[in-house]
């Protein structure tokens, strides 16, 4: 009697096991993104209806099919990886992820600043980090993906670049003008070793990455100064509610930047991931005039 006892409660349990794991596998995989200002999602409803500002982690979801990858987006403007952990934002990804899961991990914007409740070092507290967001996210059962920063549309030296991106975010662009000249067809770097921690921490970590620096220099510099333009939110005035003053911003980018940038990441991303690989629409890229 105990025997059968056993046999029927471990049929019991396989039953529920499959069940269980079949319910997981009819869900769709979601891909989480942590991050500041150039992936964040952006206002288009009500008053900002014609904002032309895009994340390109907003631009992503159209590279996949909704019903077999989900893409959420909690990347912030203004949030580095100390602030996004500091005010719990961390945490409460965490709690959502499950096994199969993705989360792609892209700071150093705003960690460069000198503000206290957003400033890290690389080499250390910008490093520790972005081993937390790793760690963490493999202990439930997630693939981290680490990227560092995208350029600056810079062809000249501006020793403000770094502390003008707050001012880039205001609604009316109305301290957006630059009187900066064009002093060459080079971009000029403005991350320093922001750039470079996230690689060495990938390497150290043995986490995929996407040099997301590089893919963005290589794509934008060919195009130099005036063409660029078509990516970032260059507007002109009058034309836009959301900025009746016009904006010259050269770190955030518009609709068309977010889903050519988006493009280029992903592209790159599903290369180092066959089972992502399997529902990247490469359809998509054609439409922005990529391969």
């Amino acid at each position: 009697m105990k025997c059968k006892r056993n046999i029927i409660f471990a049929t019991l349990l396989v039953l529920v096991l499959a069940f269980v794991s079949s319910a997981f596998r009819n869900k769709p995989i979601t891909i989480f993104m942590i991050g500041d200002s150039t992936m964040a999602n952006k206002p288009t409803t009500g008053d900002k209806a014609d904002n032309q500002e895009r994340g390109w982690g907003q631009m992503l979801q159209q590279y996949f099919d909704s019903t077999k990858i989900v893409i959420d987006n909690h990347a912030v403007n203004g949030r580095s990886s100390k602030s996004f952990i500091d005010e719990g934002r961390w945490q409460a990804v965490l709690q959502k992820i499950r096994p199969g899961d993705y989360v792609i991990i892209q700071f150093g914007h705003n960690d460069e600043k000198p503000k206290a409740d957003r400033h890290t070092d690389p080499g250390t507290t910008f490093d520790a980090n972005l081993k937390k967001f790793i760690s963490e996210t493999r202990e439930k059962g997630g693939t981290p993906i680490l990227m560092n920063s995208i350029v600056r549309r810079k062809f000249y030296v501006d020793p403000n670049a770094v502390a003008a991106d707050d001012a880039l975010l205001k609604a009316d662009g109305s301290e957006i003008k630059s009187n900066k000249t064009i002093a060459s067809d080079t971009l000029v770097d403005t991350h320093g070793a922001y750039v470079v921690a996230p690689r060495n921490v990938a390497k150290e970590t043995g986490c995929m990455f996407v040099d997301a620096t590089v893919i963005t220099h290589d794509y934008i510099q060919p195009m130099g100064p005036e063409e660029s333009k078509k990516l970032f939110c260059w507007l002109p005035v009058g034309k836009y509610k959301t900025a009746p003053n016009g904006r010259q911003d050269d770190t955030h980018l518009n609709i068309y930047g977010g889903s050519v940038i988006a493009g280029l990441l992903i592209k790159e991303t599903v290369k180092q991931d066959k089972n992502l690989k399997r529902y990247f629409n490469k359809k998509v890229l054609k439409q922005y005039g990529l391969k």
